[in-house]
Parts: structure tokens; C-alpha cells; sequence
């Protein structure tokens, strides 16, 4: 029955984004400003839940899985001859880097106050708002003042004890004692406008979907060069030394992130119920 509602979530979202992205009239140009009445906050949080999705699907069943099966994951997975894959935290600038290339203009950064890598420190208003999160445990949306982007942080937390021994264990680690579930860092996303349509929205998740596609894809043609690469078809590693292709990878994706995506796109672009009648005195 569980396999049943992911399914019918997944239906209804689908349904809902061919209504909306394929089947409802454009609107006119002059009806673009007015359409435009999706707040971007609600469009992080949509994305947002995508990536929760992505990172807890790559995390628990790639890395951790595969690494009981003999599969390898470390930084220099990019470098000729090593056999290994993406960390989380790689895989996410993966999907970043390929967000980047698309015309899309949502951008995507994981950053921290304890950084393996020095870059991806948080300073000035990004610090303030992860310090912020860190004391409400709530995400943060404000506007850059530099650049003048909306953005918004999200909490990262340790899902897996692998993400607590890499940080932990890493060299150049300035904090060596994360536990379970701590917060590690914010996921950070970044759009210009404050306002979407609804098509506009659905492009950003298809932008996203794409990116996380390729990345996870690049993995899969650096895999099939390995002196013992696994087999690539329909089983995942912790059925044994074996990996989904890319679209068994983004199937159970989509089936994962259903329900809570088509909840914050119904929640973006349904009108608000109407007030409840005052009684007259």
C-alpha cells in the first residue's frame, strides 16, 4: 500500500505539472507581471524538499550501502585512475555545477562555520543567518546585499554515521567531534526574482531535476571504467555489487520527493481559503 500512494502521489503530480507547464493556456505577455505571484521563499522550499530527497537517496543507498559492497567514495573521485565516487556534500557542487550551465538562474551552494574546504566558510550576511538557523533550528530567507539575490538556508544535518567519520576524521576538519544529527551546515539557494509564475517555477524544478540527473550520471560514466565496475540495470547496492542506471536512480527519486513536492506546489500556487464569515453583532 506504501508503493501504492508514492505512485499515486507521483500521478497526481505529474497531472498537475502537465495542467500547469503543458496543457493551461500561456498567459498573454502583458499577464506576466500579474501571473508572477509565486513567492520565491515557497519556490526554496519546493527545491529544498528535492534535495532533502536527493541527498538522504545518494547518502543511504549509494554511499553507504555501497561502500559495504566494496563500492569507494573520497574528494578525488574527478581524478584520472581513481576508482571511487562522490561524497554527499561533492554531490550536491556536482548538481551546483550543473545547475550553473543551465539558463535557469537558481543557484545552489553548501556552506558552513566549520568547512572542510576554507571556500565554503560563511561570511558577512550569510553568517549572521546561519547563526540565526543554528539558534531557531528554522531556515532562513533574507536578501543578499550585494549581489541582491533572494536566498534562503536550509539546515544540513549528519544523516549518516559516514557523514560524521569523514568530517571528524578529515585532515583539514576544523571541528572534530560532530555527532549524529548535528547540523553541519545550510543548504543555500539563490534566485533574483522575489515573484514566479507557476511556469516559471515548474522550469526551476525541471532545472534541477536535470542537474541532479547529470550528476548522478557522470558517476555512472566514471563507474563503467573501473577494472571491476559493478552492474548498472534495475538493483541497487545493497542488493550486492550493483548500481540503478539513471533513470531507475531518478524513478525512486521522484517516487521519494512526490508527495512533498506536490504539496509545496500546491501550497505555492492554490489561492488561499476564503475568510471565515464574522457573524454581525
Amino acid at each position: 500500500m506504501k508503493n501504492a500512494g508514492f505512485t499515486l502521489t507521483a500521478l497526481l503530480l505529474t497531472a498537475l505539472i502537465v495542467y500547469l507547464f503543458v496543457s493551461a493556456p500561456p498567459p498573454l505577455p502583458e499577464q506576466a507581471a500579474v501571473n508572477a505571484s509565486i513567492p520565491v521563499d515557497r519556490v526554496f522550499a519546493l527545491v529544498e524538499a528535492e534535495n532533502d530527497a536527493v541527498r538522504t537517496l545518494w547518502t543511504r543507498e549509494i554511499v553507504a550501502a555501497g561502500t559495504t559492497v566494496g563500492l569507494r567514495f573520497g574528494e578525488d573521485w574527478r581524478e584520472v585512475g581513481e576508482e571511487a565516487g562522490p561524497l554527499p556534500a561533492l554531490f550536491l557542487r556536482e548538481t551546483a555545477k550543473n545547475l550553473e550551465r543551465n539558463p535557469v538562474r537558481l543557484s545552489l551552494f553548501l556552506g558552513s562555520d566549520a568547512p572542510i574546504n576554507s571556500a565554503n566558510r560563511f561570511e558577512g550576511r550569510q553568517k549572521d543567518a546561519f547563526a540565526a538557523m543554528r539558534r531557531t533550528g528554522e531556515p532562513q530567507f533574507f536578501l543578499m546585499p550585494d549581489t541582491r539575490l533572494h536566498t534562503a538556508m536550509f539546515p544540513d544535518e549528519a544523516v549518516t554515521e559516514a557523514c560524521v567519520s569523514c568530517h571528524n576524521e578529515h585532515e583539514d576538519s576544523p571541528k572534530k567531534d560532530w555527532r549524529l544529527h548535528d547540523v553541519m551546515g545550510a543548504t543555500t539557494w539563490a534566485y533574483p526574482e522575489e515573484r514566479l509564475t507557476a511556469e516559471e517555477m515548474l522550469g526551476v524544478l525541471a532545472a534541477l531535476r536535470s542537474s541532479i540527473r547529470s550528476a548522478y550520471q557522470a558517476y555512472l560514466d566514471k563507474v563503467v571504467a573501473f577494472g571491476n565496475p559493478p552492474e548498472i540495470g534495475t538493483r541497487w547496492p545493497r542488493e550486492g555489487y550493483y548500481l540503478p542506471s539513471a533513470d531507475v536512480f531518478m524513478a525512486v527519486l521522484g517516487e521519494s520527493s512526490a508527495r512533498a513536492s506536490l504539496e509545496a506546489i500546491l501550497d505555492a500556487t492554490l489561492p488561499p481559503p476564503p475568510a471565515a464569515a464574522v457573524p454581525a453583532p
